[in-house]
């Protein structure tokens, strides 16, 4: 019986052995396939970040590209604008001038009126006198020369 109670109990331990080899195995092919889950998990998430970065370097460059156009264009119609208020400046001088102008013609219209009426009264006068009227005996009126103050 003695040999028999130790083959009984190393029947055991070898079963117990067997026991944790297939458990050991078990774990090995689960820590496997786990690993070959994260392996394609990671090279996933490499290949999206490698796709994110080429999109936000191709979005970069076109913002970039943008941003270079529109300083561009304000540089431009910075420019357009200094011309355009210089322009604007020589047309307000313009008027002004015209303007001044028109100011003194009106102001002086009744005077300039009154002498061009007296230079053809005078001319018709000594028109009469060349054809051989006399005007001798004739008084005058004195009247003023017509002065511009400027």
């Amino acid at each position: 019986d003695a040999y028999s109670k130790k083959s009984e109990e190393s029947n055991g331990v070898i079963a117990m052995i067997n026991l944790l080899i297939k458990d050991l195995e078990k774990e090995m092919t689960e820590a496997e396939v786990e690993e070959k889950h994260a392996q394609a998990d990671y090279e996933k998430m490499m290949t999206d970040s490698a796709d994110k970065r080429a999109t936000d370097s191709k979005a970069l460059t076109e913002k970039s590209s943008a941003k270079a156009d529109m300083e561009a264009q304000l540089e431009a119609h910075g420019e357009q604008k200094k011309a355009s208020a210089a322009e604007l400046m020589a047309v307000m001088k313009y008027t002004q001038t015209l303007h001044a102008e028109c100011d003194w013609l009106l102001q002086y219209h009744e005077v300039r009126k009154t002498a061009r009426a007296d230079e053809i009264d005078s001319l018709q006068k000594a028109k009469a006198v060349l054809s051989g009227a006399d005007f001798a005996l004739v008084q005058t009126r004195a009247r003023g020369f017509l002065r511009r103050s400027a």
